[in-house]
């Protein structure tokens, strides 16, 4: 699914201008790619969350610069933490036909019957790298941890065939395990560790791989 996101070609401007167009609900983004030149422009705040609700974190946008339409991913932003406001946006210029390689969130689905049992679930992992055509990228890779045991572990060839891609990881590399009750008591009288996603789970590194 492709939709169309309008961009204005940003120049120089004083610090002044760059303030002004942010006060209007302008956000400065960046096209680039390896047979693109790079090029900063202005979005739509409003237009850019409209257009990612549509086709998904992960999905092809037709960026619109001034008539001139290119396809692009978005490959990365910057957020203010306290407005918790995007103030930048990379975009990364893609063919369809070409592979690129992107990182994509890993997703642990269901109640472990590890966890049922005193146990803790722990990820190690939360994003897993993957290359594939743009337009076979998931928006997240899921893995059903319902049936796993304590002292059992999930790796990367656990995870079931979702999609047109391939993992740039090792096979035995591990997504989730289940904790003994007791070992969990020893790392929580040590140093603790911290649980849920990364703060910057959404953002992502992309780069165009070459064309198969």
């Amino acid at each position: 699914m492709t939709a169309v996101l309008h961009a204005q070609e940003r120049k120089d401007l004083p610090t002044s201008e760059l303030k002004k167009n942010r006060r209007n609900g302008n956000i400065p983004a960046v096209i680039y790619g390896a047979k693109v030149e790079s090029k900063p422009v202005f979005i739509s705040s409003a237009d850019l969350t409209k257009t990612i609700r549509s086709v998904g974190r992960n999905g092809i946008i037709s960026l619109d610069v001034n008539g001139s339409k290119q396809d692009v991913i978005l490959s990365d932003y910057q957020e203010d933490f306290i407005k918790k406001e995007i103030i930048h946006v990379d975009f990364l210029a893609v063919d369809k036909s070409s592979k690129i390689t992107v990182d994509v969130r890993l997703v642990l689905t269901g109640e472990a019957e590890g966890v049922k049992d005193g146990g803790v679930l722990q990820q190690p992992v939360h994003q897993l790298s993957i290359t594939a055509v743009p337009d076979q990228i998931p928006q997240q890779i899921e893995m059903d941890v319902t049936s796993l045991k304590v002292g059992e572990t999930l790796t990367v060839a656990d995870i079931p065939y979702q999609g047109e891609f391939t993992f740039n990881h090792e096979e035995g590399e591990v997504i989730a395990s289940i904790l003994p009750p007791k070992q969990e008591e020893e790392i929580n009288a040590g140093e603790q560790q911290e649980g849920g996603h990364p703060d910057n789970e959404e953002g992502r590194e992309t780069e165009p791989v070459g064309k198969e």
